[in-house]
């Protein structure tokens, strides 16, 4: 049986503790330092107690060390390691090579992070060979190609992003935040240079497009793919967001594991969720009503139009309807959706520029701005971004997670014994025959579980038992039986890291940042583009320009009547070459320099 993983992000404890308890199997979260997250950092003791939360039901904590590291910080990480694995953590995400060497005979897994650039069966093999466990792999790779992974590759896990915000750029290959602002993506500072704002130029200087959002992708949505991904050979479903905060990771934790639920129902004997307890919700999980900027499910299906957000880089949200009648200084929708004093709208105006503004006051599907924007017209699309209400449901406590036990009671020879599951607890006791048939009593007593994680679906007590046992027996042995159970052996593989058998061609893509990374790839030279910039592009999308705006010739579009090399161009006159590598089917970013 498959063992299925719903991976949940955690910007901080809270985070973490709201993913277990709306479904996740496993939590991903930041270090104090050396994460790709540099604002989402942890301290020790959070990342303790999220372990201690997490390991009863059985759900793993990984943490991200996943920047590039210089030689002055070697000996911190090396410390944080080793405090990482006195605290219990599951697993480590690697970007670095330099520091597999800490992490020899630790009890923990090493897991590749995309960061390393997973995107073919080469790479992944070397990962496996070198001692990790489970690869990331690159967003951009389709259900067939993940397939083809697993299959040449079968004895690493793959773990895979379903949900939430996309990177125009191969992940640990994008040097562009770095280049025009001094901020590594691969030491966790992105900018974010890709949800900024471009005219599109060709070679003679015309300009093909003005002022968009050219390289700002949409929110992946993979919710409806989950069977094909499993059937390729993934088992850990991630979802991105360690900068979203708690309702998100509610909302879409609890949809996320209501479809695996639902597929693992339809195949009973072949799959199995990675952890334990069952969740109950006070809400419907809405994928629609969180934060995202518009869905797409990316190459899932290999190439396909829509996949980027030209007009905005912000929260587009649900659609809700369209704008009907304007009155003053009010409006109503035509639509079925409710509205709510403070719901924050947005509408697309004639300028092809996302406008937003707050509901003041809601009177059925009218609607009273706090300030009526002049764009409005009606016929316009309006979207809800922000939805009061199912914020306001979210923001307390909105689910449970028990583990179904069942308990049994048996009478032994000097006494009794009590079990659930690999648990059980035996008592010394007389055997005192009761007055009256005692099961109604003894189901009712040990079925008692109270405040703790597990819930009591069945008590097993023989047909002929017939012994009389005094609550305060019955409720002492409850307790013990819990206190087992909670002390589970919590198992974890240990990962080995093998030799290096060697990367032949060597350059800033390998982010070789300090000397121990060095002697790993066996050079001297430290050529990360932090330290010493690079000749080759800044960025390697799989995303292309051509395509999307219609132009590719290969796949059916119209031929292009522009002069290449084309050039996108920031507000401030930067400008950045593009180049169309139709071989691979990739667009490659250069800045103006190179």
């Amino acid at each position: 049986m498959t063992p299925l993983e719903l991976l949940a992000p955690a910007k901080n404890l809270a985070c973490g503790i709201a993913a277990i308890d709306h479904g996740a199997d496993a939590v991903y979260i930041g270090a104090p330092h050396f994460g790709a997250r540099a604002a989402a950092g942890n301290s020790l003791d959070d990342i303790r107690q999220l372990c201690s939360y997490a390991h009863p039901f059985g759900v793993k904590i990984y943490v991200t060390l996943n920047t590039i590291v210089y030689d002055n910080e070697l000996d911190e990480v090396h410390h944080l390691i080793d405090q990482l694995a006195e605290i219990g953590v599951d697993a480590v995400l690697v970007q670095d090579m330099g520091l597999l060497q800490f992490m020899q005979d630790k009890p923990f897994e090493i897991h590749a992070s995309t960061q390393t650039d997973n995107r073919t069966v080469e790479k992944v093999r070397w990962l496996q060979q070198i001692g990790f466990s489970r690869a990331v792999l690159a967003r951009e790779l389709s259900a067939e190609e993940i397939a083809e992974i697993h299959s040449e590759v079968p004895d690493i896990e793959l773990e895979v992003f379903v949900h939430g915000a996309l990177c125009v750029s191969y992940s640990g290959i994008c040097y562009a935040s770095q280049h025009c602002f001094q901020r590594s993506a691969n030491r966790g500072e992105c900018a974010q240079f890709c949800r900024m704002r471009f005219s599109l130029f060709d070679a003679d200087g015309v300009e093909i497009e003005h002022e968009r959002y050219l390289l700002s992708l949409k929110d992946m949505n993979q919710s409806d793919n989950l069977e094909r991904l499993i059937k390729a050979g993934a088992v850990s479903f991630k979802i991105e967001g360690r900068l979203k905060d708690v309702a998100y990771v509610k909302n879409v934790t609890a949809a996320y594991s209501e479809r695996l639920n639902a597929f693992i129902r339809q195949h009973p004997d072949d799959y199995c969720r990675a952890s334990k307890g069952r969740c109950e919700y006070t809400f419907t999980p809405n994928l629609n009503r969180t934060f995202n900027r518009g869905y797409t499910s990316y190459f899932m299906n290999g190439r396909q139009p829509g996949i980027a957000s030209f007009d905005t880089p912000k929260a587009v949200g649900e659609f809700v309807g369209k704008v009907k009648e304007i009155r003053g200084d009010s409006f109503n929708v035509a639509g079925t959706a409710s509205f709510a004093n403070g719901d924050g709208l947005c509408f697309l105006n004639q300028d092809r520029q996302f406008e937003g503004f707050r509901a003041n006051r809601v009177v059925g599907n009218r609607i009273y701005p706090f300030k009526m924007p002049a764009a409005l017209r009606p016929g316009m699309s309006l979207y809800r971004n922000n939805d009061q209400e199912f914020e306001r449901i979210l923001s307390k406590p909105s689910a449970t997670r028990k583990i179904p036990v069942s308990i049994s009671l048996h009478a032994v020879n000097d006494g009794f014994e009590l079990s659930a599951g690999n648990a059980k607890v035996h008592f010394v006791a007389e055997h005192q025959l009761a007055q009256k048939s005692p099961r109604e009593n003894l189901v009712r007593q040990l079925s008692k579980l109270g405040d703790t994680i597990y819930e009591c679906t069945q008590v097993d007590v023989p047909e002929d038992f017939n012994y009389f046992i005094p609550n305060s027996q019955l409720s002492d042995m409850r307790r013990q039986l819990i206190d087992a159970l909670s002390q589970t052996n919590h198992n974890v593989k240990r990962a080995r890291v093998a030799g290096c058998p060697g990367v032949k061609e060597l350059s800033y893509l390998n982010n070789i940042s300090n000397h121990q990374s060095a002697a790993f790839y066996g050079t001297d030279e430290l050529s990360a583009y932090e330290l010493k910039g690079g000749d080759g592009p800044i960025m390697q999308c799989r995303h292309c320009l051509r395509y999307s705006l219609g132009y590719c010739v290969k796949r059916g579009g119209k031929r292009p009547t522009w002069r290449e090399p084309l050039s996108l161009v920031l507000g401030d006159g930067r400008r950045f070459r593009l180049e169309f590598d139709c071989t691979r089917c990739q667009m490659n970013v250069y800045s103006s320099e190179r």
